[in-house]
């Protein structure tokens, strides 16, 4: 079984489609998908998404579970709101459909948000973790030399996080590995530009998961479509080839492992 550990379930482009996508990746061998927030409303939405396998008679028969996160991406900081701590805290109770905080993080290539203010939404998710004790799921864009600053800060305070989408910084790996962070790997290792070959190589097998980032981030050979779960087959096996392993070996350890860090049933 697969998990795909960062899924944006709620974007419009799955509308109306969203469960013949959840009854495609049950069918692709995908049993649980956690589902990423944008911002607060977005994390209210992906709260109620677990109650959609129950409803309708059991129309979510052959879905994979379903799990979700609260947090505000970088793109989205200019527009957080103040005590955005507080209302991450709050959106955390009752444990159980929300597993992390986040998406959250940098992106200096876009700039959508201005980066002192990116830096203060990114502090008040790890101040918002520290307190409820779940892990981050942080976005790194074009940001390294700060994001590494952030996870040596944040790891050293006991904070648990996931690189999501990770594109090969050898810099940002080994603070990542030597504060006790995982890194998530998606489409981009199937792509003929990628060049964190080696950086995939050289990850402990137990420190790493796999995402789709849908609807981005399409792997090859789907590239230039929608990207969904049911694709994840598709970077499992890329993985295993990089890492000289197959993709049973992938496909056991990047599920344990997201049980674990996201602390979900079976763990």
């Amino acid at each position: 079984m697969l998990i795909d550990t960062h899924c944006h379930l709620t974007h419009e482009r799955y509308g109306d489609d969203l469960p013949g996508v959840l009854a495609g990746a049950g069918g692709a061998g995908v049993g649980g998908v956690v589902a990423i927030a944008s911002d607060l409303a977005d994390a209210d939405a992906v709260a109620r998404l677990p109650d959609r396998r129950e409803a309708d008679g059991g129309a979510g028969e052959g879905w994979p579970d379903l799990w979700g996160t609260a947090g505000v991406h970088p793109h989205e900081a200019e527009d957080a709101p103040r005590r955005l701590r507080d209302l991450l805290v709050a959106r955390s109770s009752p444990p159980g459909a929300i597993v992390a905080l986040g998406e959250c993080g940098l992106d200096y290539h876009y700039d959508f948000s201005p980066r002192g203010m990116q830096r203060r939404v990114l502090d008040a998710h790890v101040e918002a973790a520290s307190e409820t004790g779940l892990p981050l799921v942080v976005h790194c864009r074009a940001a390294e030399g700060d994001m590494t600053a952030v996870v040596r800060e944040a790891g050293g305070a006991g904070v648990r996080g996931v690189l999501h989408c990770f594109a090969g910084h050898d810099g940002l790996l080994d603070a990542a590995l030597e504060e006790g962070w995982l890194v998530s790997l998606t489409g981009l290792v199937t792509f003929p530009s990628f060049t964190g070959a080696g950086a995939v190589r050289r990850i402990p097998e137990d420190r790493y998961m796999l995402e789709t980032d849908g609807p981005y981030m399409a792997p090859v050979p789907r590239r230039g479509r929608r990207n969904e779960p049911a694709f994840l087959p598709y970077i499992r096996d890329a993985v295993a080839r990089l890492r000289d392993e197959t993709p049973s070996e992938v496909e056991r350890a990047t599920t344990a492992n997201a049980r674990r860090f996201f602390g979900l049933p079976g763990s």
